[in-house]
């Protein structure tokens, strides 16, 4: 027997584990099981290349409970360890100059993440174990060893006879404060969260399967049952696989194993696959997504080789990817990283630069594959296109091929397609192109059949974050403007060479403009008398474009509050038409109450037609309306 110390000068390390990584305490089970899949993988590359003169066979990973002796092990039929082996990466700990990491990390190690970036996965088994035992035997012939440590610096290596069959089994002896990890329920759990795409199969327990009837049994003949290994994880998950080998079956079933408690299906899917200048497999689902920007609790999950490390992915998938689900592999991602070494990390700006690329593309073929199809999708995808475009210039770049305009007619255009058949009649007197738009095709109908009228198209742009993508059109291309159908007259929404004929002169439009104000007597409305059609309302509430747009993008998180927008009153322009037959009846009524009471009912009905008139206000203009109706 050797008893000795394990590198003295780490003496601090097990504190240390155990009080910087105890919220993390759980990861113990992750570790080990994949330094246990790493010896069974290495052992399968020396069987290939011939170095290891053996029967790889099938072998799997074992994890068993037993209550009685508060044991967990974990036991697998890999490349094993020699005693020189244990000394060399168990005694001495995969790491050099120790106290410098203590000194380094001693106020910072939860942080920092010393499990694994350390080479310490192993050692992460103090963090619920009293005492740990290592009985391994080499796949070269050589006797087995056990290791006993009880967590302090202190060890004991001896050759035994209990282990006759290749690999290493790993006992942990649970500690009180740790019994957790003696629970069925609990150990299940955590295979399911990090081991559940192994490479490796990974037994629990067993089961009982029942097996099928023979074509000739007996109708009262009973199946027989068998008791089998209970496989745990899958260890060939989809995007281990080419795109070739798959079927949209396939992709589906997949998305159901990741999400179980998602019911809809996903609208479709991109299969990720890059081995240069960085390693990334994984899969992207696009869901049926609303209008709201509310991240769902289904994330993207992200894995180091088939190994679980989180579903925190910001700062390596794209903010705008962020609305999708799926799952990304990449062995170039430490396991455990803080989030300000995700950051920084250039491989990962890489990962998140091709991601993006990549759905880009996705979304080209898509297009051009099936516009029919993408055009039915287009309002469950529309706000992760958007964002895209708004946060993402690469994404924005490429964008004209598939990001789609609706009108509220139900039609569907590219921006080359709005340039062509959009551009000629919504041109201004200056040359920009007016592109005009509604948020919500009832509450603003009037004003909508009012642009028809005239034959030009309206947008229905309806996510929340449209003022932040008006502005990016905007500053990104030349000469054109977005108007809200509703921010003004039609007429000056897009300004032609035309002037409209006036029944009223100078002194008649002052006269008439003079008598509404006084009547309103309200600051929030700024009253313009405008020469329109005299079939057309004679009142009309509008909203200046660039006050509403900035006081939208406060309400999302934009640049509103940059002006102050968030404190702003609300204002309006009343536009009044002096060709209206209404505006002749106020110059010429003398009863100043008559008078008042046309223009407050006028008034009343312009706000209804934009949802302004409410509570008190149009509990009396009902009341009001009834009167008018009684006479």
């Amino acid at each position: 027997m050797t008893k000795g110390n394990i590198n003295v000068s780490v003496e601090n390390i097990f504190p240390l584990i155990k009080k910087f990584l105890y919220s993390d305490h759980e990861i113990f089970l992750r570790e080990l099981i994949s330094n246990a899949t790493d010896a069974t993988l290495k052992l399968k590359h020396l069987t290939s290349i011939g170095e290891a003169k053996i029967d790889y066979g099938n072998p799997k990973i074992e994890v068993k409970i037993d209550k009685e002796t508060k044991t967990l092990r974990i036991i697998d039929q890999g490349i094993g360890m020699t005693a020189e082996e244990i000394e060399k990466y168990i005694n001495q700990v995969a790491f050099s100059g120790a106290e410098e990491f203590l000194e380094k990390y001693k106020d910072s190690a939860k942080d920092s993440g010393i499990i694994g970036h350390f080479g310490l996965g192993f050692y992460s088994a103090f963090m619920v174990a009293e005492k740990v035992e290592i009985v391994t035997k080499s796949y070269k012939d050589e006797p087995a060893v056990r290791w006993i440590c009880d967590g302090s610096p202190e060890y004991t290596l001896e050759e035994t006879t209990d282990k006759t069959d290749r690999g290493t089994e790993i006992i942990l002896h649970i500690a009180e404060d740790s019994t957790e990890f003696l629970e069925e329920s609990r150990i299940r759990e955590l295979l399911l969260k990090y081991n559940k795409f192994m490479p490796v199969p990974i037994k629990f327990g067993t089961k009982t399967e029942t097996l099928p009837l023979a074509e000739d049994a007996a109708e009262d003949a009973k199946a027989e049952t068998v008791e089998v290994d209970n496989i745990i994880n899958n260890p060939t998950p989809a995007w281990t696989k080419a795109p070739s080998e798959l079927s949209d079956a396939d992709y589906k079933e997949f998305y159901h194993e990741l999400y179980p408690m998602q019911f809809e299906e996903p609208l479709f899917n991109i299969h990720l696959n890059v081995d240069y200048p960085f390693n990334l497999t994984g899969i992207l689902y696009f869901p049926k997504l609303t209008n709201g920007l509310n991240i769902e609790k289904d994330k993207i999950q992200l894995y180091q080789n088939q190994v679980y490390v989180t579903d925190e992915v910001k700062g390596i998938v794209p903010d705008f990817l962020m609305l999708l689900r799926g799952v990304i592999d990449s062995p170039d991602i430490p396991l455990n990283v803080s989030r300000s070494y995700l950051q920084a990390d250039g491989a990962v700006k890489k990962i998140s630069t091709y991601i993006t690329k990549k759905v880009a593309d996705k979304m080209v073929s898509l297009f051009n594959e099936n516009r029919e199809d993408y055009e039915k999708k287009w309002n469950d995808i529309k706000i992760v296109i958007e964002y895209g475009m708004i946060s993402e210039d690469k994404f924005f770049d490429k964008s004209d091929k598939f990001a789609l305009y609706l009108t509220t007619d139900g039609k569907y255009y590219l921006w080359s397609e709005l340039e062509e058949k959009v551009k000629p009649m919504q041109t201004d007197k200056d040359g920009n192109f007016v592109i005009l738009y509604a948020t919500n095709s009832d509450e603003q109908h009037s004003y909508i059949q009012s642009a028809k009228d005239k034959g030009y198209e309206v947008l229905l742009l309806d996510s929340p974050i449209v003022p932040h993508l008006i502005q990016k059109l905007e500053t990104s291309k030349d000469k054109i403007s977005f108007a809200r159908v509703d921010a003004d007259h039609i007429n000056n929404l897009i300004k032609k060479e035309d002037t409209a004929i006036s029944k009223l002169n100078e002194t008649e439009k002052e006269s008439l403009k003079k008598n509404i104000e006084e009547a309103v007597n309200d600051k929030k409305f700024s009253v313009q008398v405008e020469d329109l059609e005299s079939s057309e309302a004679p009142f009309m509430i509008t909203q200046p474009e660039f006050m509403r747009r900035m006081k939208d993008m406060q309400a999302t998180g934009g640049g509103g509050g940059m002006f102050g927008m968030s404190g702003f009153p609300e204002m309006y322009n009343l536009v009044v038409n002096s060709n209206s037959e209404l505006a002749s009846e106020i110059l010429k009524n003398e009863d100043v109450d008559a008078k008042n009471a046309k223009i407050k009912y006028a008034l009343d009905l312009a706000k209804l037609s934009q949802n302004l008139l409410k509570g008190k206000d149009l509990t009396d203009f009902i009341q009001r309306s009834y009167q008018q109706l009684s006479k």
